[in-house]
């Protein structure tokens, strides 16, 4: 019998592609949760579905043996809803940054909110499987990186630990990202006439998503440029990193650091020395790209990494933690 997960925020863009990848699960069946009185009519992908219903009261939750439950929802409405799924013993995925940052400080500090629940800080696994995949094997919370910073510490990471990047000379990572990134509720920087035939930075030097990059590759903040861009596509997010190597390097030196370290993940691809990925090789998948180019007469370096922020940055990454956790295989319903 397939095991039943629930979903609270369905009805957004990560929440429906998470409905899309549980559906065709081998191991799971989705439930949708319903959290919002006032939610109105469901997208489109839902439409005249057979899918299961329940109410997202714990209650309903403990009743209905809800194995996990996914929640795509806003910070303070995970604070909520966590400890009380926690109590009515199911496994909580949180995509939300409620629980990314280790301490109520770090949180207050880049979400500008206090923490609501602040207790269950310290036992939250922060779910980047391919760096922390022993923790999250058996989490009973497991709170579901960002976007941007899965593409940039999936990138970042193994050349920081190597000790190739002159962190002296600072890492600059310019990241362009889908409308879908920014959520499905209406507001006017992500209307159609402000989006489209443009292309805008927004949350300079200040973007909530740079603490997980810092706090998981190991870099300071005066040694990491992080700028988020808007794009007019729907989905995915390309990054484009650059900084300089401590001595002269060409791109397979520093390719054969990445396929040190990622020789057996399943969700990372490398692109041969040279080239580099786009969006569409990424899109609807749970793939994160890496490509290198390097000058070593400069020990200049570009790395690019590409993800879906839906799937890879988002759902496909919280089901890959829900499969961890549950004890299925990692890549259930994912390839």
């Amino acid at each position: 019998m397939p095991s039943p997960v629930g979903i609270v925020g369905f009805r957004g863009y990560s929440g429906a592609e998470a409905v899309r990848i549980l559906s065709k699960h081998p191991h799971c069946e989705p439930v949708l949760l319903e959290h919002r009185s006032d939610a109105g009519g469901d997208a489109k992908l839902l439409r005249k579905s057979t899918i299961l219903r329940a109410s997202a009261a714990p209650e309903a939750v403990a009743e209905a043996g809800l194995k996990a439950v996914l929640l795509a929802t806003p910070p303070e409405v995970s604070m909520d809803l966590a400890p009380k799924y926690l109590a009515a013993g199911a496994v909580v995925v949180d995509l939300s940054g409620a629980f990314r940052l280790g301490t109520a400080e770090n949180y207050k500090k880049w979400y500008k909110e206090e923490h609501t629940a602040a207790d269950l800080l310290p036992s939250a696994v922060y779910g980047l499987p391919e760096y922390n995949r022993a923790a999250t094997v058996g989490a009973k919370l497991v709170s579901n990186p960002g976007c941007y910073p899965t593409a940039a510490n999936l990138a970042i990471r193994p050349l920081v630990a190597a000790g190739i990047v002159d962190r002296a000379a600072g890492i600059v990572c310019d990241a362009k990202s889908g409308v879908s990134g920014a959520g499905r509720k209406a507001t006017l920087k992500n209307a159609f006439c402000e989006v489209t035939e443009n292309f805008s930075a927004y949350s300079i030097l200040n973007h909530r998503h740079v603490p997980e990059v810092l706090q998981t590759s190991g870099v300071a903040e005066e040694e990491f440029s992080f700028t988020a861009q808007l794009i007019p596509i729907d989905r995915g997010i390309l990054e484009t990193i650059y900084f300089r190597t401590v001595h002269p390097m060409d791109a397979s030196e520093i390719l054969a650091v990445y396929q040190a370290q990622y020789e057996n993940e399943p969700f990372v691809r490398l692109y041969e020395a040279g080239n580099v990925p786009d969006l569409r090789a990424v899109q609807r998948t749970n793939f994160c790209d890496i490509g290198v180019i390097a000058d070593p007469k400069t020990r200049r370096c570009v790395v690019v990494s590409a993800i879906d922020n839906l799937v890879k940055g988002a759902a496909g990454q919280a089901i890959q933690n829900l499969n961890l956790a549950l004890g299925f295989a990692e890549t259930a319903g994912l390839l």
